[in-house]
C-alpha cells in the first residue's frame, strides 16, 4: 500500500488522493533468492501534488522505476490560440 511520496526528497504522507498524481507499474522481481522463476505483480507508487508537477514516474529498461524532471516549456504567444466567438448557424 502506498503511503507517502515516491520523491525520497519529499516523502509527504498520503491521507487523501486529492491532489498529486498515482502510478502503477508492472514490476518483475525473482520469486525468490535461488529461484530462476519471476514473480510479477502490479505496484503503486504515489507523488504528491506539489512533486508531481515538477517530476513523473517512468519505468525503465530493467523495470524499475525512477523519478524524472519534468521539461518546462516556455508558453510563447505562436502556442497560445486565440478565443474566437462561436458563429451561430442563420437559418
Amino acid at each position: 500500500m502506498v503511503n507517502h511520496c515516491a520523491n525520497p526528497q519529499c516523502c509527504k504522507p498520503l491521507h487523501y488522493l486529492r491532489e498529486g498524481r498515482v502510478y502503477v507499474f508492472d514490476v518483475t522481481r525473482p520469486a525468490s533468492a535461488n529461484s530462476e522463476r519471476t514473480a510479477r505483480r502490479m505496484e503503486h507508487f504515489w507523488l504528491c501534488g506539489v512533486c508531481s508537477e515538477a517530476y513523473f514516474l517512468e519505468q525503465v529498461e530493467d523495470r524499475t522505476v525512477r523519478l524524472s524532471p519534468r521539461i518546462q516549456r516556455p508558453v510563447t504567444s505562436a502556442s497560445v490560440l486565440p478565443y474566437r466567438t462561436p458563429h451561430s448557424i442563420a437559418s
